[in-house]
């Protein structure tokens, strides 16, 4: 049984990676606790587990409660049942503060994403975060990243080597081809807001994608191959990468995870499964 540390913003994180992670863990036997900016139990984007304001009339506050297309973006009946049962932990329910954390005290740590920049800035932007990953990783512990948990591990930087916690690591993340394809969705589903999937955008004069989680993560990398993808040759090639289809317990298919030694990594909450699965492994 290890003592595992979920790391999450006030709001805005994604229910799909942290409950899905957290049931899995607590299955196995592992103890979860969480923290939090202010200490109070974080919540997660309320769009992910209802759908509502996803579709074009979202704005509408009569319509907006009648989600067609925010079903099919929202997370799945298998992941809002594994947050009901993590916001109903006594866990949650009394997380620390994010500057009180021992981390020494953790066997592991796992960092769950999110896209909504109102949340999940002050997160991916946190240097007392940041400090908590460079700890685990200095120190081998086990260490697990999905989505846009991954920037943050990738901003972490060590003041010993001066390089990101991930130099020389191999690891996989949110892809830009999948961050772009859920982001011209919104452009047009929800107009109004049309960059709810982009965390941070390009400024003047910067290309497509340059501040991507993919190409983030990627300059903080040794070397750039070192950002995996599904290769091209897996016989689930597409079933990886069409953004449509969501590992379970009983089919890790859909699902792309990368380890590599102490740290496991994965893209998006369709490999939330697989993911926390291979984490336990480690833990144990």
């Amino acid at each position: 049984m290890a003592r595992v540390l979920f790391l999450l913003p006030a709001r805005d994180f994604d229910p799909s990676e942290a409950a899905v992670s957290w049931q899995v863990l607590v299955n196995a036997g592992h103890v979860v606790a969480f923290a939090t900016p202010d200490g109070r139990p974080a919540v997660a984007d309320d769009m992910m587990l209802t759908g509502q304001g996803l579709d074009p009339w979202g704005a509408i506050p009569l319509l907006r409660n009648l989600p067609l297309i925010g079903l099919l973006m929202r997370a799945n009946r298998d992941a809002r049942k594994a947050y009901a049962g993590m916001v109903a932990d006594p866990n949650y329910n009394a997380p620390q503060r994010w500057d009180a954390v021992d981390a020494s005290s953790f066997d592991g740590l796992l960092l769950p994403g999110g896209h909504r920049a109102r949340g999940m800035r002050e997160y991916l932007e946190s240097e007392t975060l940041q400090r908590h990953v460079v700890s685990f990783f200095e120190t081998q512990r086990p260490v697990a990243a999905i989505c846009h948990g991954v920037l943050l591990a990738a901003r972490s930087i060590s003041k010993r080597t001066g390089r990101s916690v991930l130099h020389g690591y191999r690891t996989t993340a949110l892809t830009w081809a999948l961050e772009r394809s859920a982001w011209r969705v919104a452009r047009v589903t929800r107009f109004w807001d049309p960059d709810y999937y982009r965390t941070y955008l390009e400024q003047t004069g910067q290309p497509d994608g340059f501040m991507s989680v993919q190409q983030e993560v990627t300059r903080a990398l040794a070397r750039a191959e070192d950002f995996m993808d599904v290769p091209k040759t897996d016989p689930d090639y597409r079933r990886k990468t069409s953004g449509l289809q969501r590992d379970s317990l009983d089919d890790a298919r859909p699902a792309y995870v990368v380890r590599d030694r102490n740290y496991v990594s994965a893209r998006w909450p369709g490999d939330a499964h697989a993911f926390a699965k291979t984490f336990s492994d480690m833990l144990k």
